[in-house]
């Protein structure tokens, strides 16, 4: 027989995925959701860093600008894996949270881990102090929440936090592929076109399969464990 606690972590990410979808319709909820747009972009722009050290690359600059897009500009490495680094870290990190969210003990220490990780990108790869100041207001906001909140009020948190990752990790996809399809705007889409010659279009509908995939195994996987 399950107990409340074992429930506890569906009822959660139920709720995290209704307050998702209520702030949908309203008008000013941008300005809740902001903080965590701009984690995922640097979460995003993390993996494209990573992708060029792992391929023996260097990282010049990363920048997170305050629309919640940015940049990341490297020298060497192997082009193909930092381009497609970006959004498929951010899924990867999404799930991954999803799947920590049906833990009850683990939130606060996930949440810290978010904090150290958004820090270390902007200690030792921020380029502008637009991006250093959004970093650390980042990482102090989820260390505070992993150190004064209640347990429950963490574990809703995270599962907020994962919610929202991987429905902006899809959305970003799915604007990447409008833009593939109807524009010729700078992309990772458009720099692994110029690399492979194979369409943008074609390497938008590949990461937002790979997404779909990750967040259906990360859901069962959740749904199990429960």
């Amino acid at each position: 027989m399950r107990t409340r606690k074992n429930r506890d972590p569906l009822w959660f990410l139920l709720g995290a995925s209704v307050l998702t979808v209520a702030f949908s319709y309203l008008p000013l909820a941008w300005a809740v959701v902001y903080p965590i747009r701009l984690f995922v972009t640097f979460i995003h722009e993390g993996g494209h860093a990573i992708a060029a050290f792992m391929t023996l690359g260097q990282v010049e600059r990363l920048h997170v600008f305050l629309d919640a897009s940015g940049e990341t500009l490297t020298r060497g490495g192997f082009p193909l894996a930092i381009a497609s680094a970006g959004y498929l870290t951010s899924t990867v990190f999404g799930v991954a949270l999803l799947v920590l969210g049906s833990y009850t003990t683990r939130a606060k220490a996930a949440l810290t881990a978010c904090a150290g990780v958004v820090l270390l990108v902007t200690v030792f790869l921020a380029g502008d102090w637009v991006t250093w100041a959004m970093g650390i207001l980042l990482a102090l906001g989820l260390a505070g929440v992993a150190i004064i909140s209640s347990p429950d009020f963490a574990h809703f948190f995270l599962s907020f936090l994962a919610v929202q990752c991987c429905l902006n990790a899809f959305l970003d996809l799915r604007t990447l592929f409008v833009l593939s399809a109807t524009t010729t705007m700078h992309s990772d889409a458009v720099t692994m076109q110029q690399m492979t010659m194979i369409p943008a279009t074609v390497w938008a509908v590949s990461w937002m399969v790979i997404s779909l995939f990750a967040l259906i195994v990360a859901l069962r996987s959740y749904v199990r464990h429960l």
